[in-house]
This record gives C-alpha cells, sequence and structure tokens, in this order.
C-alpha cells in the first residue's frame, strides 16, 4: 500500500466507518502490495519462536486466514497461515514445515481472532493446535448487516474502497515453493481484516445489531469439533439417481474404495474417480472389467489392474446378502422433508407455510439472510411437533433447545407464535 493509498484509508475509516460520503463518487483502489512487503514464509522452528514473541507483544485484534489446497489434496488441512497484529506486522507460517502452531495459538489465545467465514477456516487451524477464545467473523457480520455480496473481496470493495486480487483462491496450495503471486495474494488477505472488522463493528452498532452478532461469534468460538459424517458416500453426487439397494452397496463399496486410496495418495478423492463415474457403475453393474471399461469415467486412460480393483469392489457388493445391502434412506433424527408433509400431516405443512412467510417477511424487515436470523431446520422441527400450547414462553423454549441463540428467540418467538396460533384456528 502505498502512503497515499494509507492516508485515505485511514480518513475514510475515521470519517464514514469504511465506507465514503453518500455525495461522494470514489472509484475502487486496487490493493497490489502489503505496506510492509510481502513477509519470509516461515517453515522452521526458530523463525516460528521469533513469530511468536512478536504477536504475543503485539497490541489488538490478531487478522487470521489459512490456506487449503481442496481439490488437490486428501482432507482440509492447512497449507498456509496468515496473521496480521498491531505492533507485529504480518506472517505467513507454513504448517508443513511447522506442524505444531499451538504456541503461537496460546501466545493469542487472550486476544479476539478476526477471520472471514470463521467455519470454513477454525477445523484445520485446530488440527495445528490454534484454537480462539473469542472471534469476530467478517463475513457472517457483513451477512447480519444486511450486505448483498459477504465475499472478502466484496466486503473489502464496499466497506473498504479496495479492491483485492483473488485471482489465486483455488490454488493448489501444497505447492512448495509457494510462488510470490500466492505469497502477495495471501497477506493482502489479512492486511485490512482488522480494519474491516472495526468498520464493521460500527455498522452493526448503529443497527442494533451488535450484540446479535457477538452471540454469533461466541457460539462459533465455543462449538465443538463437528463429529464424523454417517455414511459419507450417501453423500456421492448424482445420488438421487440410485434407488436398488443393490446399486447402493456399489456405490457404498466404490467410495470407501476411493477414500483408501486417496488418503494414501494424499490426493483429492475426485481425482482418484469421480463421483459421475461411481454412480455410473452401480447403476450399469458390470459383469467385468471389459464390460466397466466401456463406461463413462473407465475408458482408455485407466489402465488393467485399475479396472480389475474398481471391478473387485463392484463384485463386492454384488456378492453382499440382502440383509447387508444398505438402506434406501438414512434415518433421519429429524422431521421428514417437507415436501411430504402435506400428504403425511396438512396440519404440519400447514403450520410451515405459515411460519416460512412470517421468517421471511421479519428477515427482509431487519435486512439480513432468512437463514440467518433463524436456521431452516429449527422451524422445521418446531412446526412438525409444536408445543401442546401454543404460547411465548413454550415456542422460546422449544426454539432454544434446538440450539436458536438468545437474540434469535427474542426475534423470532412473536411472529412464530402468531403463524402457528393463526393455522391451529384455521
Amino acid at each position: 500500500m502505498t502512503d497515499a493509498q494509507e492516508t485515505a484509508a485511514d480518513s475514510s475509516l475515521r470519517t464514514t466507518g469504511g465506507a465514503p460520503p453518500d455525495d461522494v463518487e470514489t472509484a475502487p483502489i486496487p490493493l497490489l502490495e502489503p505496506r510492509d512487503g510481502i513477509p519470509p514464509v516461515i517453515a522452521d522452528e526458530e523463525s516460528l519462536a521469533e513469530v511468536i514473541a512478536a504477536f504475543a507483544a503485539g497490541t489488538g485484534p490478531v487478522a487470521v486466514d489459512a490456506e487449503r489446497a481442496s481439490g488437490y489434496r486428501y482432507g482440509q488441512r492447512a497449507y498456509l497461515v496468515q496473521l496480521r497484529r498491531e505492533g507485529a506486522g504480518s506472517a505467513l507460517i507454513d504448517p508443513v514445515g511447522c506442524p505444531d502452531l499451538s504456541g503461537l495459538g496460546a501466545a493469542i489465545a487472550d486476544a479476539e481472532w478476526v477471520l472471514h467465514a470463521a467455519t470454513q477456516d477454525l477445523p484445520c487451524l485446530r488440527e495445528i493446535g490454534m484454537i480462539p477464545t473469542r472471534i469476530f467473523d467478517t463475513e457472517l457480520a457483513g451477512r447480519l448487516a444486511g450486505f448483498p455480496r459477504v465475499g472478502l473481496g466484496a466486503m473489502v470493495e464496499s466497506v473498504l474502497g479496495y479492491v483485492l486480487e483473488k485471482g489465486h483462491s483455488a490454488v493448489d496450495w501444497s505447492t512448495r515453493p509457494l510462488p510470490e503471486p500466492w505469497l502477495r495474494y495471501a497477506a493482502l488477505d489479512v492486511e485490512l481484516l482488522v480494519d474491516l472488522r472495526d468498520a464493521l463493528e460500527k455498522e452493526l452498532d448503529r443497527q442494533g445489531k451488535l450484540g446479535w452478532a457477538l452471540e454469533e461469534f461466541d457460539a462459533i468460538a465455543s462449538a465443538p469439533p463437528a463429529p464424523p459424517r454417517k455414511d459419507p458416500w450417501r453423500r456421492t453426487s448424482g445420488m438421487h439417481k440410485v434407488r436398488r439397494r443393490r446399486q447402493m452397496a456399489v456405490v457404498r463399496e466404490l467410495w470407501n474404495a476411493r477414500d483408501r486410496i486417496a488418503q494414501r495418495r494424499d490426493v483429492s478423492p475426485g481425482k482418484v474417480l469421480s463421483d459421475s463415474a461411481i454412480v455410473e457403475a452401480a447403476l450399469a453393474l458390470p459383469a467385468n472389467a471389459h464390460a466397466l471399461s466401456a463406461l463413462n469415467g473407465y475408458g482408455h486412460r485407466m489402465g488393467r489392474r485399475q479396472l480389475e480393483q474398481w471391478q473387485a469392489a463392484i463384485d463386492r457388493a454384488k456378492a453382499l446378502p440382502d440383509v447387508e445391502l444398505p438402506q434406501p434412506g438414512q434415518q433421519l433424527a429429524g422431521p421428514p422433508p417437507p415436501r411430504s408433509w402435506a400428504d403425511r400431516d396438512p396440519a404440519a405443512a400447514a403450520r410451515l407455510s405459515a411460519a416460512r412467510a412470517a421468517v421471511s417477511a421479519l428477515a427482509e424487515t431487519l435486512n439480513m439472510p432468512q437463514e440467518n436470523l433463524i436456521t431452516p431446520d429449527t422451524v422445521r422441527r418446531l412446526c412438525w411437533e409444536p408445543p401442546a400450547q401454543v404460547s411465548a414462553d413454550a415456542v422460546a423454549s422449544a426454539l432454544s433447545g434446538y440450539g436458536a441463540r438468545a437474540w434469535q428467540v427474542e426475534q423470532v418467538t412473536p411472529v412464530l407464535v402468531t403463524a402457528l396460533s393463526a393455522t391451529a384456528t384455521a
């Protein structure tokens, strides 16, 4: 950032909370270089110790970001961690060379961590020992404040008046050494994150939503790690085409075989075998490797050995006794899909229709997405099994039991009581 750009940013933030005055047409300024230059990549314990000391001595919130290699490597591990803090500057840390960042996490544990779309980065940060106690999520803040576009680039441009170059967001961050343009991009991602946080805090406060945002941030920071997904093979793209249990067993066997290979090779499962190829084989139930080779996804580029390993998985599924075949659908912990409500329980369908309309209208009034006002699953659960006596206390208690935050309960309880009461007397 040039001196002129820095002065412009400081002035804009001081006078307007990050946005230019309404009567001034200001063209966004491209942000091309970190103000302190591209920091060196930290990949050894000695350099990491220096960064830890610097960030421990810094002041104020800590901007934190992580880059993964989604679509290239197995899993969602971090391949670069970026931080910035007043008094410490910016740091780029290589978790491959420094796989244990618990010391850094402890050094900044008492600070507020500023992240964009925190739920995406927190799992991979947790794996390397970085666990915050307080966060500020600029993406979620943007949603609650009613911004129509909440990607980091869009937020920085609309709130601070700068344009971030986003061309490297989907590259293979496991590449070593990382190219300089990628490192520049990574450093710029945390360059203005604290400035964005400060401007959004002012905007949320102006709208009377700051307390709501803080509740949301606390819920994210205190949430336990998500448990492993049950039957992940059921999420194979195109699974809706697979109707018969024997075919489902083929999907399961191929998915599990692919996952083992991908984990062993440390590559994205989609690079081993595509979802569409799995579904193709499940529907066709080929008799042998030759028949398999004629299907889409198993063409001439696939060697005989690979074809045989996939055919072996198919044959295992075909040989299973009926009692070991998967059931047609997952056991649902909550209500059935809403599309079936009209037939199964017309009264519940009427409740859901009224509740959805009420929540939609309230969300529009509050200028935020419906799913941030209250999750659709919570509304479905309430409408499928409403309290015996519809009252504000009963509805509020049910919402809290489903995990709604206090501010959500306060906002939606009146409109949901009205909706449920109206359908009960209709």
